[in-house]
């Protein structure tokens, strides 16, 4: 055009979060998915007896179902990072919706165990990873402010579908056998693939809005009225888009970012994550073993693990709420050290528990941390790698988290064979959930906290913060990119208009006029000098 876009000389700016709108639907689409990937591995434990019968297979057999799908949902972590940063959330969360439901439609027509874990185990296990993490991703891309509360409702999912999977199991099984109850469970994992058609790419449809707006504002204003200007208007969105695909494949995203391992709170995040989940999950596993033996009922036995479920119902979206308050929020890795050191204390203080009071009692404490816990694992990570690089850092995190998985329970039940005592295991998980919990506090204290510096524009922001400056970084060099062909389009566009030799006159007779008394921003291109001192202040200002 006659000047130059402002948005071309400057780097654009990041679209804002909502915090609300359109992220309350993509909110409630996270709290099926999260609902869904937690809960359904233990859900599907309520057809084991069957399987044991049908199959002539013990219960360890059987349990290896359940085992799969955790080891596929964490450990296909990398696989759904490449997939999200290659084509986006919302494709990879429709096929991950559709393998989900197909591995159980399958499962339903197995005829041996190995064949039900490879469908009802990696497969649908497979499925619900694709879905786990573009629906955290989108979360946090729909927030920022209330982004702890975000997170604690969205994690909520977890205990209430474990609430309502449950008994729905039972039902299916008692009506239609367990190839029944897999065939409807499968139906019902198709509503992963509505949840991912509701999240809309933010950042994308603002931007593409707010370009063609101006670029048809910019068009009417300089030039006059009448089927030309209209003409350069379609010829200026045509050289545009085509601008555009040419560049795309240029920028080159990476698939798996494995630079996020330089930003220290990463490194002390997946540690203490590790260790944590040595011992995090071992309690709610072994609980109703140990109730019966000591001689609590097997109804009573089973009804603890509902006293948690409840509990933890309403401890997320709290502790999400009070993450998200000003005067916590700076200290939230404080505040998730302190859950897991809740936790911790509670294993171990609950390991000589020797009636169902106690049990109850304890129920009701570790419902309280895990929900914490639960609610602020994300949150912290989000805080530390920033939205841009959560993609491959939670992907990462979860392949982390997947060997711990595999050795921590596995562990406590030969540990259990051996002693015959299971306050043992409670203080062997314990203490490992509070080694993490010290490590995790002391470490940001004295290795972020204490060495961080004054920020300074012109360098690199310490742990948690370099990915904004990069990003700006890297739109400054696509504005550089870019400047050459402003100028060419602004050149063609000019011509393709003058066709009628009156209508150029026209035209040259409001530039000539306007070129003494605008300034030499507004009504003329800017020199090339000009326009690369500018962005060298940009840039220097990064």
């Amino acid at each position: 055009m006659g000047r130059s876009d402002p948005e071309e000389i400057l780097p654009p700016a990041s679209v804002k979060p909502p915090d609300g709108g359109w992220g309350w639907i993509v909110l409630l689409g996270c709290f099926v998915i999260t609902g869904f990937s937690y809960a359904f591995p233990k859900a599907v434990s309520v057809y084991f007896k069957e399987l044991m019968r049908d199959f002539h297979v013990g219960y360890s057999d059987t349990a290896w179902i359940s085992s799969i799908m955790l080891a596929m949902l964490y450990g296909t972590g990398p696989v759904s990072s490449i997939m999200v940063n290659q084509f986006g959330c919302r494709p990879v969360m429709l096929v991950g919706g559709l393998l989900a439901s197909a591995g159980m439609i399958l499962a339903s027509f197995t005829t041996n165990i190995i064949e039900l874990y490879l469908t009802a185990g990696m497969l649908t296990g497979l499925g619900m990873a694709l879905n786990f993490q573009p629906s955290l991703i989108m979360l946090g891309t729909y927030f920022d402010k209330r982004r702890p509360l975000a997170n604690g409702l969205a994690a909520a999912g977890s205990p209430v579908f474990l609430s309502a999977l449950s008994p729905l199991g039972q039902v299916l099984l008692e009506k239609f056998g367990w190839r029944g109850g897999f065939l409807i469970m499968g139906g019902l994992l198709l509503n992963c693939c509505t949840c991912g058609a509701v999240m809309r790419p933010l950042e994308a449809g603002m931007k593409r809005k707010m370009e063609r707006v101006q670029d048809k504002y910019e068009a009417k204003e300089m030039l006059p009225i009448g089927d030309k200007a209209e003409e350069a208007i379609s010829t200026t969105d045509g050289a545009k888009s085509k601008k555009t695909k040419k560049k795309q494949p240029r920028k080159g995203k990476k698939l798996l970012d494995f630079s996020i391992f330089s930003n220290r709170g990463f490194v002390i995040y997946s540690i203490a994550k590790f260790i944590l989940v040595l011992g995090l999950f071992v309690p709610p596993i072994l609980l109703v073993n140990y109730a019966k033996d000591i001689g609590v009922p097997d109804t009573e036995a089973a009804f603890l693990l509902s006293i948690i479920g409840f509990i933890d119902i309403f401890a997320r979206p709290s502790c999400g709420m009070l993450a998200g308050t000003k005067w916590m929020r700076p200290h939230i890795a404080y505040l998730f050290s302190f859950a897991m050191l809740f936790n911790g204390l509670t294993d171990i203080f609950s390991a000589r528990a020797n009636n169902y009071t106690a049990l109850v009692i304890f129920c009701v404490f570790f419902g309280i941390s895990y929900g914490m816990v639960g609610a602020l694992q994300f949150e912290v990570l989000m805080a530390i790698v920033g939205s841009q690089k959560f993609s491959s850092a939670i992907g990462l995190v979860l392949l982390i988290e997947a060997c711990a998985v595999l050795i921590g329970p596995p562990s406590a039940g030969r540990l259990v064979d051996a002693f015959k005592n299971y306050a043992v295991i409670f203080y062997m998980a314990g203490s490992e959930v509070v080694v993490s919990s010290l490590f995790l506090g002391m470490a940001t204290f004295c290795c972020l906290n204490q060495g961080k510096k004054p920020p300074q524009p012109e360098k690199t922001p310490s742990a948690g913060g370099g990915s904004d400056t990069e990003e700006a970084e890297s739109d400054v060099q696509e504005v550089e990119d870019h400047a050459g062909d402003n100028h060419h389009l602004s050149h063609s566009t000019s011509t393709a208009v003058i066709i009628d030799s009156d209508a150029a006159n026209h035209v040259a007779e409001d530039r000539s006029a306007d070129g003494v008394e605008q300034p030499a921003g507004e009504g003329a291109m800017p020199a090339p000098g000009e326009g690369d001192s500018g962005q060298t202040v940009e840039r220097e200002s990064f």
